[in-house]
């Protein structure tokens, strides 16, 4: 058995006392609490606790730590089941403590992957381009199971999703430079709004609701630009037919047609 000899309150962090305990003749440092458990096991000088008690009170003050850091993380931002987990894990706090706080947290309702993932779609929406595909594998990188994920996407209706695309390719659309054809231009979008999460379909049918026309004196700015570059490295290797036929080839891949391409090569920009 052992004497609460003093209770003292850190003067760094005035929520934790210091707990000192007669052992003998001598009054020694035992261990550091939480307030809440303070006033929870009735904590005062004079008490006598037995090592079983100390044990315990070690173990809930463990917890109590795990529990507050749990909360200064969700003091930044909503988090997810997975992502409070691994940050506990990190923090290495103990397993049974992490399971025991991310229980009570659910409890309290202060971590619920579903109003997660619909607060996650809603916030890359008012601030990036995120379409379904790429918030679906953000969402999996949280560590939401799959139907948590398919029922916060639902609220992505695909008319919402083009008119997302549209205004964004009208932004786009004013920093084409004259290096560039429409149509490698409009491949390009393509190829970015893929990497974004929107599905191919959704893509062609917001695009086909955008004016693409080419300017003519723009594309022949652009062929001469581009028809420099690869004249350039295929003569290194190539003359003659074959030369020609490379360099249709390569201006055609670059989104050019093919009457610009003639018209380019019949003025002496390719080799004879």
């Amino acid at each position: 058995m052992a004497i609460i000899a003093k209770i003292q309150i850190q003067q760094k962090n005035k929520s934790r006392y210091n707990i000192f305990l007669t052992k003998g003749q001598s009054v020694e440092y035992a261990l550091s609490v939480d307030e809440d458990l303070l006033l929870k096991h009735g904590l005062k000088k004079g008490l006598e606790i037995d090592e079983d008690f100390l044990i315990q009170l070690i173990n809930d003050d463990e917890k109590k730590k795990t529990y507050n850091l749990a909360i200064n993380y969700l003091s930044y931002r909503i988090r997810s089941i997975e992502e409070m987990r691994q940050y506990l894990v990190k923090k290495e706090k103990e397993p049974q403590h992490i399971e025991e706080v991310i229980k009570q947290l659910i409890n309290e309702k202060l971590l619920n992957d579903e109003e997660f993932a619909q607060a996650y779609i809603r916030s890359k929406q008012l601030t990036l381009m995120r379409g379904p595909l790429k918030l679906k594998q953000e969402l999996k990188q949280k560590g939401l199971r799959d139907d948590t994920i398919e029922q916060a996407l639902a609220q992505l209706e695909e008319g919402t999703q083009k008119e997302q695309i549209i205004n964004w390719v009208e932004k786009q659309k004013n920093k084409k430079t004259s290096k560039m054809s429409m149509a490698g231009f409009k491949n390009k979008l393509s190829t970015q709004l893929m990497t974004k999460g929107y599905s191919r379909q959704v893509i062609v049918e917001a695009m086909n609701e955008v004016d693409f026309t080419a300017d003519n004196e723009e594309e022949w700015d652009a062929i001469m630009i581009q028809g420099e570059k690869i004249r350039q490295k295929l003569k290194k290797k190539y003359t003659g037919w074959e030369f020609t036929q490379r360099l249709k080839q390569q201006l055609y891949q670059k989104g050019f047609q093919m009457d610009l391409i003639e018209h380019y090569i019949e003025n002496g920009e390719s080799e004879e």
